[in-house]
């Protein structure tokens, strides 16, 4: 797979740090140019040349607020003008909020789903035509062992991240057959801003069961160009998951209150 996808260009969203940075790092090192978007230019043209230097890759440098209406329009725009045809697609970028559903600020809240659904769904949209129309395309939705079960205090977050894990399935199932393939990665806890950002940096849990990005980002590019349908990352993560499928939601949604708590 290194030799088919080499010289051919990923897009990776939320690669100015953590699991979307090390998966940069992933891609460029199989040899594919790289589109890095984020809001902070300084810390993805650091990590541009990097990869240049490192690689020989093309980087191209997109800072973007992806949750802004028509800003996934305006990306797919300038990179078709630009002749660069995605052939991966790692839509990674996202954050979480902590807190009572009812307490968290409203405005931080919808800029949340504006980025962890809308702006996933768009630029998946427009970037698969092209994909389908070459016959070969990965396209990776970062969702969340959050996903698979209800969580109090990350209510919001975790239901977003559940249609992502749901979404991704499905439309995996419609481009059966195209050449184009869908992973789902669901990391846990990891080391990366997401705490901090969400308002929740440490408890029991998450220093129990904390991985590093490398690993994560390793196994979830490692998944998306084999065209695996999902990955959840870490054996304590996937005994999580597997867990909750046998007990009833009300069951789940207690034992997730405590471990966020």
């Amino acid at each position: 797979m290194q030799e088919v996808v080499k010289g051919k260009w990923a897009l990776v969203t939320g690669a100015s740090s953590g699991i979307g940075a090390e998966m940069a790092r992933e891609l460029a090192a199989r040899g594919m140019n790289l589109v890095l978007v984020a809001r902070r230019r300084e810390t993805l043209a650091s990590l541009g040349s990097e990869l240049k230097k490192q690689h020989g890759v093309e980087i191209q440098v997109e800072s973007s607020d992806l949750a802004r209406i028509g800003e996934p329009e305006r990306l797919s725009q300038d990179l078709h003008a630009r002749g660069i045809m995605v052939s991966v697609l790692v839509n990674n970028a996202g954050f979480g909020a902590y807190g009572t559903f009812d307490s968290i600020d409203p405005a931080t809240e919808q800029m949340m789903l504006d980025l962890d659904v809308k702006a996933l769904v768009s630029l998946t949209r427009l970037f698969v035509g092209p994909m389908r129309s070459a016959g070969f395309g990965r396209i990776l939705l970062t969702a969340s062992t959050g996903a698979y079960q209800p969580t109090p205090l990350y209510a919001c977050y975790s239901a977003a991240k559940a249609f992502v894990l749901s979404y991704g399935h499905a439309i995996r199932r419609e481009l059966a057959g195209t050449g184009v393939s869908v992973t789902v990665l669901s990391p846990g806890v990891t080391r990366t801003e997401f705490h901090r950002v969400a308002g929740h940096e440490s408890n029991a849990f998450k220093r129990a069961t904390m991985m590093e990005a490398v690993p994560v980002a390793r196994a979830a590019i490692r998944a998306l160009l084999r065209g695996k349908a999902e990955i959840v990352t870490g054996f304590v993560n996937k005994a999580l998951v597997f867990s909750v499928r046998l007990v009833p939601r009300t069951a789940q949604a207690a034992m997730a209150a405590r471990l966020m708590s």
